[in-house]
C-alpha cells in the first residue's frame, strides 16, 4: 500500500503572503538601486593589521574550535 507524501512546507514567501494578505513581492515601484550592476571591489591592505585585542577575542571564543581543528591526529 502506498503512503500519501506529506505535504510541502510553505515557503517564506507563501507564509508573508498569507500573514499579510497582498502579493510578495509588493507590485509597485521597482527598487531604487539596482544590485545586479553593482561591483565589489577588494581595497583592504595586504596583509590586513590586526590588533592584539583582535586576537584575544577570536582566541577566547573560538579557542577550543582552534585547538580541535589544528591539533595532530592521535
Amino acid at each position: 500500500m502506498a503512503r500519501p507524501s506529506p505535504e510541502r512546507a510553505p515557503s517564506a514567501s507563501e507564509q508573508l503572503e498569507a500573514l499579510l494578505g497582498k502579493r510578495w513581492p509588493f507590485p509597485g515601484r521597482p527598487p531604487k538601486h539596482d544590485l545586479s550592476t553593482w561591483r565589489v571591489t577588494d581595497d583592504w591592505p595586504d596583509p590586513v593589521p590586526v590588533t592584539l585585542a583582535e586576537v584575544e577575542v577570536f582566541e577566547r571564543w573560538f579557542g577550543d574550535l582552534f585547538d580541535e581543528f589544528f591539533s595532530s591526529p592521535l
